[in-house]
């Protein structure tokens, strides 16, 4: 059963990544018809004003809208994972309330390390005070072997530090996924380009030249558009991940720690 401190780490699951998906996707189509499809970026044969970028972004076919709505998604995604990573962290540095706990349990002081963890809040916090609640209920029982002891406040932080990954790593599979389906996309409305191209080449007299060009632009718009999408999802998927990987990191060290640290006390 989950004790009430782990009922307490329980927190909400946060933005939904299909809700993220859906707003973008309103918000990428709209930009695209309405600001790149604009007639004041054409002129009068239907080609960018000056190389105007939204005419330009514009020629790049229905594909472009895909691609731009993965590319806000990103963007959002990693908004929403830099507060919810803040707040994983707590109110200070992490590796400074590592170090401080790490000196109070091995002092002995479990109440000066559960105030801390009061102060500090965060993921790492939160997984320390459960495993300190832990410690003191099974603190008296003598029937109890020290290795018993130490399994039973190891399996309290497994606990606890299963509730917080899923919170931690929430929307870092899709910005993953997306790293791959922005290249897919780029390079589906490049060959959708190449094909407008090779169609206007191969009619009778001389090749339109106006669809010729228009093929080509949406070749290159969408294969520049895939490939910068794809860089950014590698990009924040790697930082981010990083991000979890360090609370992790601190987690087991706390986690030691206090094994450790109760075997020690117990067998003084």
């Amino acid at each position: 059963m989950k004790t009430e401190n782990q009922k307490k780490i329980k927190k909400s699951n946060g933005v939904s990544a299909g809700i993220i998906i859906f707003l973008c996707a309103i918000v990428a189509f709209c930009f695209f018809q309405f600001v790149c499809g604009n007639p004041a970026n054409f002129d009068e044969k239907g080609h960018p004003i000056n190389a105007n970028v939204f005419g330009t972004l514009f020629q790049g076919g229905y594909v472009i809208p895909i691609v731009i709505t993965l590319l806000l998604t990103v963007f959002v995604m990693s908004f929403e994972r830099t507060i919810a990573l803040s707040k994983a962290n707590g109110k200070g540095n992490l590796v400074k309330f590592v170090a401080e706990a790490k000196g109070l349990l091995e002092n002995g002081n479990i109440n000066g390390a559960r105030e801390l963890c009061d102060k500090q809040k965060g993921s790492v916090a939160n997984i320390l005070r459960s495993a300190l609640v832990r410690y003191d209920d099974i603190d008296g029982k003598n029937e109890l072997s020290n290795d018993e002891k130490a399994g039973l406040v190891a399996k309290e932080i497994e606990d606890a530090t299963t509730l917080e990954l899923p919170v931690l790593e929430q929307n870092l599979s899709t910005i993953a996924t997306i790293s791959s389906l922005g290249t897919l996309f780029g390079l589906f409305g490049t060959v959708l380009g190449m094909i407008k191209s090779f169609g206007a080449m191969g009619q009778e007299g001389a090749p339109d030249s106006t669809a010729l060009a228009i093929g080509i632009s949406e070749a290159l718009m969408n294969t520049a558009m895939g490939i910068g999408t794809g860089a950014v999802a590698i990009i924040a998927y790697g930082f981010y991940s990083g991000k979890v990987q360090n609370i992790t990191n601190a987690v087991n060290e706390i986690g030691f720690t206090i094994g450790q640290t109760f075997t020690t006390r117990k067998n003084k």
